[in-house]
């Protein structure tokens, strides 16, 4: 991650088609999420994440010998369709693992670890990536072809906690039934995975756009890594104390925090070009830590068990919705006008559907408890 805008940049790509292959591994994510979440529920959480990991290996073994743009094109749709198997499977046996030994109430605290220690090791990972980036910017893909591959592994080891499972007859019923039931009858899970959504595009686009935003500060190639390494600690902190600060807000002002905080933090970045820029980005990703476990715990607390993988899947499909058609977009502004252009435009479209989306939500969720 640390060089991988500069990689394909050495490759031929511009920041618009870069924004396209990853728009093209969000659109195959988002296809295959829905199938994939009612796979997990049906077939187990444990299945659904092996299939996951070894796409993923997969895919990183296609990129680390592929050239231009139509090279890397089945490697991204490859990688999508493997990270499909293990979104929604890896949150759902989280939170059933803990509902398994009464301990559900202690979801953010554990799923805030979990992606406290995936920061950490990510922040180590940038740092190492960028010093591999200097043998050439294709070398960190052979190591990560073997961490992938590592996942692999690892993911046999995983244990199934008892769960009700769906049934396996009838898919295109079942899979019907429940996204009525997500999307039209359960009002507040539907706002909820809306919101929820709109706020994972948001750090999701961020997660893209920081580099470009290196490039325009002319930051050195070899700052890329400790920066990076520096905002995913950030996230690490903020994400391993999460289930604190969530038990001293109440839902509603945590809600409102993450949309005002993160429109802001794109408003500042798309009126201020200079290193101050980069103490916008640590807010952000501090932010950031917070939302994930939060917003994945709020949806769990709506959804019954044995539709947990399809329904967290449903959000990151909208997710990946959401990033597939803004990327392209955003990276055209940016490369034909300015990055700064691009992050105004971003608080505009984010603000608004952010916005629109927690009213509905808040008034449901009012009238729910009513």
């Amino acid at each position: 991650m640390p060089t991988i805008v500069l990689f394909f940049k050495d490759n031929g790509l511009n920041l618009e088609e870069i924004m396209t292959i990853q728009s093209i591994y969000s659109i195959s994510i988002a296809l295959m999420e829905i199938p994939s979440g009612y796979v997990a529920d049906v077939l187990g959480r444990k299945n659904s994440m092996i299939i996951g990991t070894f796409f993923g290996f997969l895919g990183m073994l296609i990129y680390s010998f592929a050239e231009g743009f139509w090279g890397f094109l089945p490697a991204a749709l490859i990688l999508g369709i493997g990270q499909s198997f293990v979104s929604g499977s890896d949150t759902a046996l989280m939170y059933d693992s803990l509902v398994a030994i009464n301990q559900k109430d202690k979801f953010i605290k554990y799923e805030g670890r979990s992606i406290a220690l995936g920061n950490f090791a990510e922040a180590i990972a940038f740092i190492i990536g960028g010093f591999l980036a200097e043998i050439s910017l294709r070398t960190p893909f052979y190591y990560q072809t073997g961490i992938a591959f590592i996942g692999f592994l690892v993911a046999f080891l995983l244990v199934e906690p008892p769960v009700t499972k769906l049934s396996g007859k009838n898919p295109l019923d079942n899979i019907k039934y429940i996204l009525r039931f997500a999307l039209k009858e359960n009002k507040p899970l539907k706002w909820n995975i809306v919101y929820s959504s709109v706020i994972g595009a948001t750090t999701l686009v961020i997660a893209w756009f920081s580099q470009p935003y290196f490039v325009a500060l002319d930051l050195q190639v070899k700052y890329f890594g400790i920066v990076g390494a520096i905002l995913n600690l950030a996230v690490a902190i903020t994400s391993f104390y999460s289930h604190r600060i969530e038990e001293k807000w109440d839902s509603t002002k945590m809600l409102v925090f993450f949309l005002i905080s993160l429109s802001t933090c794109y408003l500042l970045l798309g009126n201020i070009l200079n290193y101050w820029g980069l103490i916008i980005l640590f807010v952000f990703y501090l932010v950031r830590g917070i939302c994930t476990p939060v917003l994945r715990d709020y949806i769990n607390r709506h959804t019954p068990s044995e539709m947990r993988a399809i329904i967290m899947s449903i959000r990151s499909f909208m997710i990946r919705g959401i990033f597939a058609i803004c990327s392209p977009f955003l990276g055209y502004m940016a490369d034909v006008y300015s990055i700064q252009i691009a992050f105004q435009i971003a608080t505009i479209i984010f603000f608004s559907i952010g916005g629109i989306s927690l009213i509905f939500y808040l008034r449901n969720e009012k009238q729910n408890l009513e």
